[in-house]
Order: structure tokens, then sequence, then C-alpha cells
């Protein structure tokens, strides 16, 4: 498996945010609230968020904190830091797929992506999954998989076409735009659609 900060970093590459900006200080992206006051003294000091392109740097920039390291990449076995490591432990669990399908940084990730294959990835429904899912794994997927898929895309635009009120809370996670141009419900079912791509074994995997 992937290490974290890699894992983080080809999401933002696959959704077309990543900000290639070489140096430069840390950042400080999406983190849950509250988590340094648990280790500061009373209460302080408190993480403040960065916005804009900072959102979007690699994840080497990422600013450390050791008594409360970013959790989406511990979770991912990253060191705290505390010490010197030759080698990272190398762990699978449930709290890793909670963070590549319900954290904040790759849902966003997962809409913008969505707007890349509405964009640029053709016309059909099948081009744009065959061209998604070689974003994602280098290579075309079988038919078996494209009907997966077709599967994943038809449930999801029922669903959010049923519920646009649903679509608008997906759509608004992050805070980078979106482009509105495009259909609300399509973008919603397309934004679920590249979420299954980056979770997929083969996009979280380096063989």
């Amino acid at each position: 498996r992937l290490q974290g900060e890699f894992i983080r970093d080809t999401a933002l590459t696959l959704s077309g945010l990543l900000n290639e900006k070489i140096g430069g200080a840390g950042v400080r992206p999406y983190q849950p609230p509250g988590l340094w006051a648990e280790v500061g003294l009373s209460g302080n000091p408190r993480f403040t968020q960065d916005h804009g392109d900072k959102l979007y740097r690699r994840s080497i920039y990422t600013y450390w904190k050791r008594s409360a390291p970013p959790p989406s990449m511990q979770i991912f076995d990253a060191p705290t830091r505390e010490k010197c490591i030759i080698r990272r432990a190398r762990t699978n669990t449930p709290l890793q797929a909670l963070v590549t399908l319900n954290d904040t940084q790759f849902i966003e990730a997962s809409r913008h992506m969505a707007e890349r294959l509405m964009r640029e990835g053709g016309k059909t429904t099948k081009e744009r999954l065959r061209y998604g899912f070689r974003l994602a794994t280098s290579r075309y997927p079988t038919p078996t998989e494209i009907e997966v898929l077709q599967r994943i895309f038809v449930a999801a635009s029922k669903k959010y076409s049923d519920t646009p009120e649903a679509a608008q809370e997906l759509l608004a996670v992050g805070e980078a735009k979106r482009d509105e141009s495009l259909p609300l419900n399509e973008h919603a079912a397309w934004t679920i659609v590249s979420s299954s791509l980056l979770n997929l074994d083969e996009t979280l995997t380096r063989e």
C-alpha cells in the first residue's frame, strides 16, 4: 500500500487540485476541529487552517505537531517523528477506508475529479468511466469492471435526482468552488464514481 502522503497526493493529482509549488513554509490543510486543544496547555495553541492554494500543497509540506500529528497521515502509519525509524509499519484497517471515503480532502478531490471526467472524458458514460479508470490505475477497465461502475453511476444518479439537497450537500464539501455549469445531480453521481475509483486497491497499492 502507498504511504499516507502518496495517497493524499495521488487524490489531489487526479482531481487536478495539486499545488506543485516547490519549497516554502509548512501549511495546515483540513483537520478535524479541536485536536490541538486536547494536547495544548489551557487549550492553546489552537489549530488555524490555511485556505486557497495552501490546502492543496504536497503532503510533505504539511505542518507537523508531534503531540497531535495530522490524523489522515497517522492512520496510514506515518511516523510520529518522536524518534527515527528505519522502516515504516504497514497496516490495513477499516479506519483507513473511512478517511479515503469521508475526509474533506478526499471528498473534495472526488468532486473535482468528477468535473475532470465530465469535461475531458468524452460524451458517453462508458467513455468517461474508461477515462477515469485509466487515470486512477494506468490501465483500461475490463467489461465486468465497466458494468460495476455503470451500476454505481446509475444508482447515484437516481439518488441525487430524487434528493437534490443531498447532491448540493455533497458538492459543498471543501473550499474549492465547483463548476456551476455542470448539472447538479450528474456532478454528484460522478463524484461517487470518482470516490470509488480513488478507493480501488489498484489506486492505493503500488505494484
